[in-house]
C-alpha cells in the first residue's frame, strides 16, 4: 500500500491518500477541504478513487467529503456511529470555525471495533478510539506496520478533549489499550503535523508516554 499525505485548509490537516499498488484502486482518508487539489493529485498518480474514509467528525477532517463523494459517487464508509453527535451540528460547525465550502455528510457505513475497510487488494484494520470524539476510530495497515490516528495522536501530543463530549481519560486509555499494542514500529499519520512512531511516543511523549503516571 502506497500513501500521499496532502495537508488542506488553513488548519493544515493531513488528508490522506492512499492505494493498492496491484490495483491502483484509492481511497482519502480525512477529506477536510479543497476537494479540487486533492482530486488532482489524484488524478495526478494515476489513481482511481473507491471510497472515502473518516476517522472522525470534526469539519476539518470531514468539510469536503460530501462534496468528492457526489462528484465520484463514492461510499463514505467510518466514523463509528456516536460520532453522529458532531454530524448533528455540522452546520455549527462550520459556521463557527470558518469553512465556507464544507457540506454536511452523510456516511454509508458506521465502522465497529475489529472492523476492516478494503482498498483494492489491501485491508484496513479499524480500531474503536473515543476521547477526542465519542466515535473516532483510526486505521492500521498491519502490512506496512502504518496507522492513521486522526486527532487521537500526535508527535509530542494527544488530540483535544475539551470539545464537547471529549474526554481526556478515555483518550489516554484508547491510545494505551488500542495504538501501543500494535507495536512501537508502527509509523502512524497523525491529523495535523509531522508522522512518528508509536515506539517514539512511548519514550517521550508527555501526557501519555510510558513515563507518565
Amino acid at each position: 500500500m502506497q500513501y500521499k499525505i496532502v495537508p488542506v485548509t488553513p488548519f493544515m490537516q493531513n488528508a490522506t491518500i492512499i492505494w493498492c499498488d496491484q490495483t491502483m484502486q484509492g481511497a482519502i482518508i480525512d477529506p477536510g477541504g479543497e476537494t479540487e487539489c486533492l482530486l488532482a493529485e489524484v488524478s495526478a498518480l494515476g489513481i482511481t478513487l473507491s471510497k472515502l474514509l473518516l476517522t472522525h467528525s470534526h469539519v476539518d477532517h470531514a468539510g469536503g467529503t460530501q462534496d468528492i463523494a457526489d462528484t465520484l459517487n463514492l461510499p463514505i464508509e467510518g466514523p463509528h456511529r456516536d460520532d453522529q453527535f458532531w454530524i448533528d451540528i455540522f452546520e455549527q460547525q462550520i459556521q463557527q470555525f470558518g469553512f465556507p465550502g464544507a457540506r454536511v455528510f452523510s456516511t454509508n457505513r458506521w465502522l465497529e471495533e475489529g472492523d476492516t475497510v478494503t482498498v483494492g487488494e489491501e485491508t484496513l484494520e479499524v480500531y474503536f478510539c473515543p476521547g477526542h470524539t465519542p466515535g473516532h476510530v483510526i486505521f492500521f495497515h498491519r502490512d506496512s506496520k502504518l496507522a492513521q490516528v486522526g486527532d487521537v495522536l500526535f508527535k509530542g501530543s494527544i488530540g483535544r478533549t475539551d470539545f464537547p463530549k471529549g474526554d481526556h481519560a478515555t483518550l489516554i486509555n484508547a491510545i494505551k489499550t488500542k495504538l501501543w499494542p500494535l507495536g512501537d514500529d508502527v509509523r502512524f499519520i497523525p491529523g495535523h503535523g509531522p508522522m512518528g512512531t508509536f515506539g517514539e511516543e512511548r519514550r517521550s511523549n508527555p501526557f501519555v508516554g510510558d513515563s507518565v503516571g
